[in-house]
């Protein structure tokens, strides 16, 4: 099994405040990028952006990865 793992120190800020995060998985990067979308587009806005992103893909896309895990 073939396991993601990243090392990355994120710092984001916005008038209201700001935050620190270190994913250290593709699962926990994803959470942070959804969460940083809502802040800054609003729920509906950042809905529509990752839809847009996954129209990049067919329904039964399987990453590169995929095989491997299973």
């Amino acid at each position: 099994m073939t396991t993601v793992t990243i090392d990355a120190d994120i710092k984001a800020s916005w008038p209201q405040g700001h935050c620190s995060y270190s994913p250290g998985s593709p699962e926990e990067l994803a959470i942070i990028g959804i969460d940083l979308l809502v802040k800054e587009l609003g729920t509906q806005a950042a809905q529509v952006f990752i839809e847009r992103v996954f129209e990049k893909y067919p329904a039964n896309h399987m990453g590169a990865l995929h095989t491997e895990r299973e």
